[in-house]
């Protein structure tokens, strides 16, 4: 049996008898691995690995560390099908779907080699009779992240490299159900001439975050998950003083004009509300057909939901694997059951699908719900599964409505040919990351990521130049060289004039 412990000062630790819980293999249902269990004193030992080695990270040049970041960089490129497989064995996403994955989050790795030119400060000459100002961005200290089992690979690489880069030193907290990964990026960072110490594994469950959360030499934490889970994690360690980014749940809207290319839309609704079981923060859960358009996408969504090829992840014709644990998987069910119950139109019924020799695999085909109301619970809540539902409405207004009224504001995305409904939509929508004929608009590395309402707690968002200003804070200094002899004090507030 695999054995997952933390990564520590540059070394693995080994896991503690009591101390472990079991990893699945969510094709087959079957253990593969067991991963370690953090207590706070194991949480002590990471903070003070990280802050034995911040001085001298922070003090090296950041062209040095960029360096590191190079290396790191190509050693995730040489790597990428290793770390795609091991996403798949533990999550169950298709094995294209985890390369994708990897992809994404080298992006960021690429974004961070370019930090020394992010991190110039600013210069004025003579802002008063010989006197310079200049401002400069330091790091922060210790900084944490905590990351969801959907993106295992790529949710860290949208913190870790760019935090690392601004010359912290980082502690990742992954989930406990998807570690594997965690442990292979550390060791290649370390391959890259990391300091042992820099970057820090620590495994665990909640009594690992609430180590982290309260201690007072950890300075920043990121989180993405869910948002009852962010808006306690940014409540708790604000409170104790800590800088927060919590990026949490989502219901993203799809809005289909009567002018969209009916079979593009089609296409996007079904990779975006399928891809990955629905286990994406940006997939999209609610497709807003406008006018009389909604019989005709209905129609063509349906056979195309029926004939998803559902399968194990490492089976190449494969396009939606299962969901990531049993108990998940009855809970999207359940989900079913209370949108028929309260009236909406189940097309396509996914629940009870079992697969010819994955028999104790945790799979559910995809379902389609149509004539979905705002008052239901499967239109308020995030339900983090193949289930995708259908409201219709008379006109633009009113599907701008809906996505503005919703409580989470992640993505939304408008299909249409028209550029004023585009533009309007864009200019209009309460949403962090608008997609234009994109369904799923998750920015580039050099831009960044992040929601609004609800599905956002704090000020920065993820990655990009956001990251930037989120990793770093800012010290500026007034400076003097006086000529000739000491003059005498003065009590008024000084001036520039």
């Amino acid at each position: 049996m695999r054995a997952i412990g933390h990564h520590i000062g540059g070394r693995r630790r080994a896991l503690e008898e009591g101390r472990a819980k079991a990893v699945f293999d969510p094709s087959t249902g079957r253990e593969v691995a067991q991963v370690a269990l953090a207590s706070r004193a194991d949480a002590d030992l990471a903070v003070e690995a990280a802050l034995a080695a911040l001085d001298c990270w922070a003090r090296t040049p950041p062209l040095a560390r960029a360096r590191v970041l190079f290396k790191f960089k190509t050693l995730l490129e040489d790597n990428r099908d290793m770390l795609a497989k091991a996403i798949t064995v533990e999550h169950g996403k298709t094995l294209a779907d985890a390369r994708g994955e990897v992809a994404r989050g080298l992006e960021v790795v690429e974004f961070a080699c370019g930090a020394p030119h992010l991190l110039k400060g600013d210069f004025a000459e003579q802002v008063g009779e010989g006197i310079d100002a200049f401002s400069t961005r330091v790091p922060l200290g210790v900084c944490v992240g905590i990351t969801p089992f959907n993106f295992p690979v790529m949710v860290p690489l949208w913190m870790f490299p760019v935090a690392i880069a601004c010359g912290n030193c980082f502690i990742l907290k992954p989930s406990e159900k998807d570690p594997g990964p965690s442990v292979l990026l550390a060791e290649l960072f370390e391959q890259a001439g990391l300091p042992a110490g820099v970057f820090n594994v620590l495994q665990g469950e909640k009594e690992a975050v609430e180590a982290l959360l309260a201690h007072r030499d950890v300075a920043a934490v990121s989180f993405v998950g869910s948002t009852p889970i962010g808006e306690y994690v940014y409540r708790t360690a604000a409170a104790s003083g800590k800088r927060v980014q919590a990026l949490c749940g989502a219901k993203n809207h799809m809005v289909v004009m009567p002018d969209a290319d009916l079979d593009k839309a089609v296409d996007a609704l079904v990779g975006a509300g399928y891809g990955s079981a629905g286990e994406r923060c940006m997939a999209v859960s609610v497709a807003v057909a406008v006018g009389d358009v909604a019989d005709a996408l209905v129609e063509r969504l349906a056979p195309k939901v029926r004939a998803l090829k559902v399968g194990p992840g490492l089976d190449p014709e494969t396009e939606m694997g299962p969901l990531i644990s049993r108990e998940h998987r009855d809970k999207v069910a359940h989900y079913v059951e209370t949108g028929v119950r309260e009236g909406a139109s189940l097309v396509v019924d996914g629940r009870g699908l079992k697969l010819q020799g994955y028999e104790d695999g945790w799979f559910m085909g995809g379902c389609l719900f149509d004539q979905v109301r705002p008052d239901m619970q499967i239109y308020r809540d995030e339900i983090f599964g193949p289930v995708l539902s259908v409201m219709r409405v008379e006109g633009f207004e009113q599907a701008l409505q809906l996505v503005n009224d919703h409580e989470y504001g992640n993505g939304a995305a408008i299909f249409t040919r028209s550029g004023e409904a585009a533009r309007s939509f864009n200019q209009r929508a309460q949403a962090g990351m608008i997609g234009v004929n994109v369904p799923i608009p998750v920015p580039v590395a050099y831009h960044s990521f992040g929601g609004w309402k609800r599905s956002l707690f704090g000020d920065r968002n993820i990655y990009g130049t956001e990251g930037i200003g989120f990793y770093t804070k800012i010290k500026t200094t007034t400076a003097r060289w006086p000529k000739g002899s000491r003059s005498a004090a003065d009590f008024s507030m000084p001036t520039t004039g």
